[in-house]
């Protein structure tokens, strides 16, 4: 599968969350490509170099999207779902989370953010299990499994963080992939007439009531995949920025809060 390709060659990200053990590889979306226009045009020449490279080092890679990194002499690349960054010329390339030291905060691109907030955009708001805060200045949007522990954790803080004004949508990502116990306890949760008391029952370990029916479970648990997720909980912001696996409270509305005065 292309993820454990790029597992092998590139190996893996270390978050403050529960890992998926064994992903299963997501139908990549058609690739994004940069919009036209001067800029798009001077950098053709460096897409096509890193295009090359990769399908030389692999021939079943498929890039989603790419596009000028957030420093010079890079392009930004995902790779089913994988953030990858590729030097110009297509000889470089190392997979992390850049940086900015100024800024102090994760480089993200604009092209990139606006590629994860289409992305995160295909879930409805009524698919969701939302906790909504009676002030909500900030919306986060969060992958979650009912057996993480990071996840539990999270769901602990919920309560403190609508009272600092941080409404909470879920989206499910069962680790154990679709089939899983894991995968059909998350579509009863999402089935039950109250999916809230579920959630949170679930995630107190109670016994999850066998429900069925028309879901967004695997639809849901595939835009993970395309986001790159490949651990629990994972936060995004607004913006599209992944503020990584479990954060305290305080610490989650002050990188919010961080993102919001950049904007």
């Amino acid at each position: 599968m292309l993820r454990f390709a790029i597992a092998a060659v590139f190996g893996a990200l270390s978050l403050s969350a529960c890992a998926q053990p064994a992903p299963l590889a997501a139908k990549a979306p058609a690739a994004a490509a940069a919009k036209a226009g001067p800029a798009a045009t001077a950098n053709a020449p460096a897409e096509q170099a890193v295009r090359k490279a990769l399908t030389e080092l692999n021939p079943g890679f498929q890039v989603d999207y790419i596009g000028a990194a957030p420093f010079p002499g890079f392009r930004e690349v995902v790779v089913s779902g994988q953030l990858l960054y590729v030097s110009d010329d297509g000889r470089y390339l190392f997979q992390s989370q850049p940086y900015d030291t100024r800024a102090k905060s994760p480089a993200n691109s604009e092209g990139l953010l606006g590629y994860r907030r289409d992305l995160l955009a295909k879930a409805n708001h009524g698919d969701r299990i939302v906790f909504a805060a009676p002030n909500a200045k900030y919306t986060i949007s969060v992958f979650t499994d009912i057996e993480c522990g990071y996840c539990r954790k999270l769901h602990q803080d919920i309560a403190e963080l609508n009272r600092n004004g941080i409404t909470v949508e879920y989206l499910a990502f069962p680790r154990m992939g679709l089939g899983s116990k894991d995968y059909t306890d998350m579509i009863s949760v999402w089935c039950a007439a109250d999916r809230r008391q579920a959630l949170t029952n679930a995630k107190r370990g109670g016994t999850v009531a066998a429900k069925n029916c028309t879901n967004p479970v695997a639809m849901q648990y595939a835009l993970g995949q395309q986001l790159g997720v490949n651990g629990t909980p994972a936060i995004f912001a607004p913006d599209g920025t992944q503020l990584g696996g479990y954060l305290p409270p305080a610490q989650l509305r002050a990188a919010l809060e961080k993102l919001s005065a950049k904007r």
